[in-house]
């Protein structure tokens, strides 16, 4: 009997597997997005912060303009020490401005807090969509006049970095969105000037800034490609462009290295 027991529990030892491999898309470099999938079931961490999972097992990793050289990724009882590739930053230096030009006044600043609130609260979003797996689209083909992660030195003062990809074309130029996803801000700022923020799930951003005019409004659900915006010179501007940035909740990323070539 005790034979017969042993024999009807072998075909279940057999079935017993470990957990299917995850596997990651992108490379994880400063500035960089990292798409994963395989977790399904399972929990995910990035440094000790949790991480968003879907019924599917898909998740997304940011990792901001100056991280640190290596990240500890954690998908259920696997760990991997991800190495995070260092990348070279344009830094311009640029003196003789008038001090307006460098410092804005208090009034000018109240505003800047409020609309730096609006916009944090917008990145913050966390819904559970997954339009962050597709394929980026460009926005607008153009000239490119910025580069995320460059620096301006203003007079001797470090200013912040520029945290997108700039696309310089006339104003009116058709503005598209590059994901699928919600609209979560479309306002009159300060620097941005007039600006569209679209959420594309687990905390996946893209915000587009300078526009002319905007088509969407808030709460508006858009597809890959839709006409949201035209080109502008709205905000704290030189000339008709396109400011467009990815991020990952709090932390922004660099979109070109994801555009199709």
């Amino acid at each position: 009997m005790i034979a017969r027991r042993l024999a009807l529990a072998l075909p279940a030892l057999v079935l017993a597997r470990p957990a299917a491999a995850f596997t990651l898309q992108g490379r994880a470099e400063q500035g960089g997005l990292l798409r994963g999938e395989g977790a399904m079931g399972r929990s995910v961490t990035l440094d000790g912060r949790a991480v968003r999972v879907s019924p599917e097992g898909r998740f997304a990793l940011g990792f901001g303009r100056d991280h640190g050289p290596r990240a500890t990724l954690r998908v259920g009882q696997e760990t991997r020490v991800l190495e995070v590739a260092p990348r070279d930053w344009r830094i311009q230096h640029i003196t003789g401005l008038p001090p307006a030009q460098v410092t804005p006044d208090a009034e000018a600043l109240r505003r800047i807090g409020a609309e730096r609130t609006r916009l944090a609260q917008a990145r913050a979003t966390d819904t559970p969509r997954t339009d962050f797996t597709g394929d980026l689209a460009w926005p607008a083909r153009g000239r490119i006049s910025g580069v995320f992660g460059s620096q301006r030195v203003l007079n001797g003062q470090p200013r912040a970095p520029h945290y997108g990809l700039d696309i310089a074309e006339p104003t009116g130029t058709p503005i598209a969105a590059t994901l699928p996803g919600r609209v979560t801000l479309a306002a009159d700022f300060f620097f941005f000037g007039k600006l569209v923020v679209l959420d594309h799930g687990h905390g996946v951003h893209s915000l587009y800034a300078h526009l002319n005019d905007i088509h969407v409004a808030e709460g508006a659900e858009v597809n890959q490609g839709a006409r949201i915006a035209d080109m502008g010179a709205t905000g704290r501007v030189t000339g008709p462009h396109l400011h467009f940035s990815l991020g990952w909740y709090a932390t922004w990323l660099d979109p070109e290295p994801l555009l199709p070539g």
